[in-house]
């Protein structure tokens, strides 16, 4: 069996490939499934670097087959499943070890797949998809008329994010590195979208606003936005700081949101609002539904094969990669 997996971490050294791998063994609650494609993430790389070493969240162990989000057939069930059988088409994710021809999964974590759905639909969209749904379905109160700022809007969660609040009418501003990836923004709907680097684009924001700022603001980049996205949020607004890609913000005293204007910080993760399987399937029949009518577009922009699954994070790790990879096994 192929595989994809490391046994360090660090940098896109570390990932080791093998033709030769064991296939894993069932256990009880989980399934064997052969897999057909796999997404490739940026928390691929965050594993592959121990970003997750003290986390209670995500449990990643050394050794680790990569691949947090895959899907293909299921082939033999552990005891005491019964949601699925074999031949079912199903896909997952926030589980480890999709880089792989066959993976072991939790049976709590998968979902089926329609029959509208290709399995490198389905493994380019669950995690990212159910990343987006939560957060404007759950964690935000988008309305008809509402204002959102969208960080890294021209990113796979944040063209997500740009469609999905669109849907619920609201008004969409973005983010962006370079003028580029701002064009990208607004192709996929936002309204209007602006540099980031400078930490200036609160001004843009206010202007656009009339002084007030935006309801909610999607905060995915951390330490070279934050401190801005308070000063682009109106008074009691909302921010919903969901990753770190620029660092960690490790010096924040919580007096500064009441001196921005009584505003609301959160910093919620995936797993806590994909507590249950029938959750999960709530959540991907939605985005799966949405995909078949064409009201929502995931662009898959690259495919590689599991040997070749480095250069992917070397690409994405740089940021030089706009849109979805897959891992076509």
């Amino acid at each position: 069996m192929k595989s994809v997996f490391i046994t360090e971490y660090g940098g896109p050294e570390v990932v080791q490939f093998s033709s030769s791998s064991t296939i894993p063994k069932i256990t009880p609650e989980k399934i064997l499934v052969k897999v057909f494609a796999a997404g490739i993430n940026f928390m691929d790389i965050h594993t592959r670097q121990g970003k997750y070493v003290n986390s209670r969240t995500y449990d990643v162990e050394l050794p680790c087959t990569l691949g947090m989000e895959g899907a293909g057939e299921v082939v033999e069930v552990g005891k005491g499943v019964s949601q699925v059988k074999p031949g079912d088409r199903v896909a997952w994710c926030i589980a480890w070890g999709s880089y792989a021809e066959y993976a072991t999964v939790p049976a709590s974590q998968v979902v089926k797949i329609p029959d509208t759905i290709s399995y490198e639909q389905a493994a380019a969209s669950l995690f990212q998809g159910c990343t987006a749904h939560y957060l404007v379905n759950d964690v935000s109160n988008l309305t008809p008329g509402s204002s959102c700022l969208i960080h890294a809007g021209s990113g796979n969660i944040g063209r997500l994010l740009i469609q999905l609040a669109k849907t619920r009418g609201a008004r969409v501003l973005a983010t962006a590195s370079t003028q580029e990836k701002i064009a990208v923004a607004k192709r996929y709907g936002a309204d209007d979208a602006f540099l980031y680097q400078h930490g200036n684009f609160h001004q843009e924001v206010l202007a656009a606003t009339e002084g007030l700022g935006v309801d909610t603001v999607f905060d995915s980049l951390g330490l070279q936005t934050l401190r801005s996205s308070f000063l682009s949020t109106r008074k009691k607004g909302l921010i919903i700081n969901y990753g770190n890609v620029s660092g960690s913000v490790k010096n924040l005293d919580p007096l500064e949101l009441g001196e921005h204007g009584s505003l609301f910080l959160t910093r919620p993760r995936l797993a806590d609002y994909m507590d249950s399987q029938k959750t999960i399937q709530r959540r991907a029949d939605d985005i799966f539904n949405l995909l078949a009518d064409n009201k929502l577009k995931i662009e898959i922009v690259a495919k590689y094969r599991l040997e070749n699954v480095v250069k992917a994070h070397e690409l994405i790790e740089n940021r030089t990669l706009i849109g979805k990879a897959v891992v076509a096994i």
